[in-house]
């Protein structure tokens, strides 16, 4: 069954002086205020987009990967992942870079590794973001 999650943003004034925020209206966690210093320099209690799309990344990143080795008859203990969104202003995103730390009972080193390049390569917001390039740290801790 397809879902569908909402979230909606109030924005006011021009791009460099406005602010605006974010609503996450599907789940009801709250409201998150945005601007541009917070998004091109320093965050200072702010969130942007490239820090939303990271948020999603590792969740459905380690979702993903979860599957994948429970799938292979691995269960993951734990997966503890980053994704770093690196924002050029005047260019847009420029990269996405995802490390995992895993704690795999059964597998090595290089099966990891390649459970978690499948990952990265079919998780739904690793699709969605194609146009952009996701590279990959994994390892086991």
């Amino acid at each position: 069954m397809a879902t569908t999650r909402t979230a909606h943003t109030a924005w006011e004034g021009n791009l460099v002086d406005g602010k605006g925020l974010v609503t996450f209206d599907s789940s009801g966690i709250g409201e998150y205020p945005v601007s541009w210093p917070a998004r091109a320099e320093t965050a200072n209690g702010k969130t942007s987009p490239e820090e939303l799309i990271a948020a999603a990344h590792s969740a459905c990143f380690s979702m993903a990967l979860s599957h994948g080795l429970a799938g292979a008859g691995t269960p993951p203990t734990k997966l503890e992942t980053k994704a770093d969104v690196t924002f050029q202003p005047g260019t847009g995103i420029t990269g996405i870079h995802l490390t995992v730390i895993g704690e795999v009972p059964g597998i090595d080193e290089a099966g990891f590794v390649k459970a978690a390049e499948d990952a990265k390569a079919n998780c739904p917001v690793s699709q969605a973001l194609t146009g952009t390039t996701i590279t990959l740290t994994a390892q086991l801790g």
